[in-house]
């Protein structure tokens, strides 16, 4: 085929052999996504302990690893909907995803969530280009000034709570975290399938764990209403292209997360939009991450995320196009599942005892942890549990733990 000149030529049989792939890795992100307690990072790099053993191309493969990482950013939302919703009393500590929840508007934050991160896609387009280009001119001083950068995101994140005691509560939740970290990052560990670091068992204590935790006993997820948005189109636009942005910065810069961006983003949303705009916004981060951290890697050779690690260890030939088509075909199909996986997800978990559903899920953790880390993976996991449960308890924001990143980092 010609058109302007130019030629296409499609090869039938590579086009359907890529689709396999690109299948199979939407298949894997799929179950990923939707399994309790798996952190992205922890399938990723889950995934880069796998990939290089995956027969076939190795540039399929890496298109196979990143299709999978796309769509887990799109559905792993729904078990953190579904799961773990606590007590109505202790809705003002919940995720604000959990608010929407108890409030019976879990499908309205599933459509939320699906434009969030498809929209992100849609951004990164137009600006992957020009980040590119300014994040090349700036990374000699980013590199020299990290330190500062990153002492600087702190003290946003700390002074961004509503009041003092929250201030005070962020800052302990943070040096706690912190400490986490300097003890356990650079343990050994090892399981049956060996991810190599202690970062599932921390992100699955801090972050995961402390939520069933306190919703055991709670009155699970209550009847949803109909999915109409109750937020303004413009809104929802305007948050996922600024989460494109935050996810640019996750993607260049080391050490800031998907949560830490997207809180920064929601310094500029309306109080009365908190709930619905960190669902839109941690969406679009969590997708637009995933992106500019392949283009990254591309241009930098940084390996920001677990998934590009993955793509990293199987040594593939730079195939820009051919990862980009497998992204957006991920991201099609990653928004429809949220839609139609997610409703029914809600709805059977509804119907579940909530207190047994929460240990059943507390014990999958544990299991998987132990497959993955081993006993000392298990031992931090329950250590990162205690640091865990601080935040809720101090009037502070989940996303002060990532101090167990950050404080070693900025030292």
């Amino acid at each position: 085929m010609e058109a302007a000149g130019v030629r296409f030529v499609v090869d039938p049989g590579a086009t359907a052999l890529v689709l396999v792939y690109v299948g199979s890795g939407i298949c894997l992100g799929t179950v990923s996504g939707l399994t309790p307690g798996l952190h992205a990072n922890t399938f990723a790099l889950l995934l880069a302990s796998l990939a290089s053993a995956v027969p076939g191309p190795p540039q399929y493969v890496a298109a196979a690893m990143l299709s999978a990482g796309i769509v887990h950013t799109f559905l792993d939302i729904v078990p953190s909907l579904a799961l773990g919703v606590p007590d109505p009393a202790m809705a003002a500590s919940a995720l604000p995803g959990h608010e929407l929840v108890l409030a019976g508007r879990g499908r309205e934050a599933l459509r939320l969530s699906a434009l969030g991160s498809a929209l992100a896609v849609l951004a990164t387009v137009p600006l992957a280009i020009p980040l590119t280009r300014a994040m090349r001119a700036g990374m000699p001083w980013l590199d020299a000034h990290m330190s500062i950068v990153l002492t600087a995101v702190v003290a946003v994140l700390i002074m961004s709570e509503p009041d003092r005691p929250a201030r005070l509560g962020a800052a302990l939740a943070f040096a706690a975290s912190a400490a986490l970290g300097f003890a356990t990052l650079d343990m050994p560990v090892g399981g049956v399938v060996p991810v190599g670091n202690t970062l599932p068992p921390l992100f699955a204590g801090l972050f995961g764990a402390p939520i069933l935790l306190d919703s055991i006993g709670g009155a699970g997820v209550p009847p949803q209403d109909e999915p109409v948005a109750l937020t303004t189109r413009w809104l929802v636009v305007g948050l996922a292209g600024m989460g494109a942005l935050a996810g640019a910065v996750v993607g260049f810069l080391p050490g800031v997360s998907s949560a830490i961006a997207a809180t920064m983003v929601l310094l500029a949303v309306p109080r009365t939009r908190g709930a619905r705009g960190f669902v839109v916004a941690t969406s679009g981060v969590n997708t637009a991450t995933a992106i500019f951290a392949l283009v990254a890697f591309v241009t930098f050779g940084s390996t920001r995320t677990g998934v590009v690690v993955a793509v990293e260890s199987v040594n593939a030939p730079q195939s820009l196009a051919l990862w980009l088509l497998a992204i957006a075909v991920a991201s099609l199909v990653g928004f429809v599942l949220v839609i139609v996986v997610g409703d029914r997800y809600l709805r059977i978990v509804g119907r579940l005892d909530n207190t047994r559903l929460s240990i059943g899920v507390l014990g999958l953790l544990v299991a998987l942890l132990w497959l993955l880390s081993g006993l000392v993976g298990v031992g931090v996991f329950f250590a990162a549990t205690l640091v865990g449960l601080l935040p809720p308890r101090v009037g502070a924001r989940r996303v002060s733990l990532m101090g167990v990143l950050l404080g070693p980092l900025i030292l």
